[in-house]
């Protein structure tokens, strides 16, 4: 049994290119400027604002998804999404998940409750199939949503309190309010 054959010709391993010599910058000669080669870029994530991590459109995630930083979803995820921070689905995205962040911005498509303590808002381009809870709430012209929204905070649920009393009390301060 041969490991290697033995013909030279055939044993001819290929050889890396060698790196061309970069250019020298000094003040009088101007950088050389990057060109693009392919007209089809990838689109960047600058386009999301401060996003620091980025799904792109070909991203495809079943699971839970959490975000310690402000992120941007082009891709498809189902499952669980939350953020410490602000989301943004672009237009690609199809979202089938419970999303919890602090502010979401939507533009594409998502099935499932939405919780952001701070702010939603809903695009043109939108569509959003499930019940929102947030304090501020924008729907802008054109998007579609179908669901329950809630207009208070998270801590606010706990916060308020019901107090229950017992039924002969409860009949007795009625009577009380009528006289």
């Amino acid at each position: 049994m041969a490991l290697f054959n033995k013909e030279p010709e055939k044993n001819i391993k290929p050889q890396q290119p060698a790196a061309a010599p970069q250019p020298l910058v000094t003040p009088s000669t101007p950088a050389p400027q990057a060109v693009a080669s392919d007209a089809k870029a990838a689109p960047k994530p600058a386009a999301s604002g401060d996003a620091r991590a980025y799904l792109d459109s070909g991203s495809r995630i079943n699971g839970k998804v959490h975000f310690e930083s402000p992120a941007r979803i082009d891709g498809q995820v189902e499952g669980e999404i939350t953020a410490k921070e602000s989301l943004m689905i672009g237009e690609s995205a199809v979202i089938t998940a419970q999303i919890k962040a602090a502010s979401v911005v939507i533009a594409g498509k998502v099935s499932g409750d939405i919780n952001a303590s701070r702010r939603i808002e809903i695009r043109p381009s939108a569509k959003v199939i499930g019940n929102l809870t947030t304090p501020v709430l924008v729907i802008q012209e054109g998007a579609l949503f179908e669901g329950h929204c809630t207009m208070q905070a998270e801590g606010a649920h706990e916060e308020r309190k019901v107090t229950v009393f017992p039924k002969e009390e409860r009949l007795t301060q009625a009577a009380a309010k009528q006289a």
